[in-house]
């Protein structure tokens, strides 16, 4: 899975289980930040979320199990 499948992923599932648009979760998701993964073996990627408490509590929710899934992704 590449970091643009993961946001659309994403994106898709907090649509589905919070509402709102698309649009609104993008801009609130942010990109899917890629690190290397020679120094973070378990996990290899991380969003850096912003918006209101609600939906930063929202997208960490959904991370949490899309981690233990989606663990290694590859950049674009």
């Amino acid at each position: 899975m590449t970091a643009s499948d993961l946001q659309l992923l994403l994106i898709a599932r907090l649509i589905r289980e919070s509402g709102g648009t698309s649009q609104t979760w993008r801009r609130v998701l942010g990109k899917v930040i890629v690190r290397d993964i020679a120094t973070h073996a378990h996990c290899n990627w991380e969003v850096r979320p912003n918006g209101t408490d609600a939906q930063r509590a929202a997208i960490e929710r959904l991370l949490d199990d899309v981690r233990l899934e989606y663990s290694i992704v590859s950049a674009d």
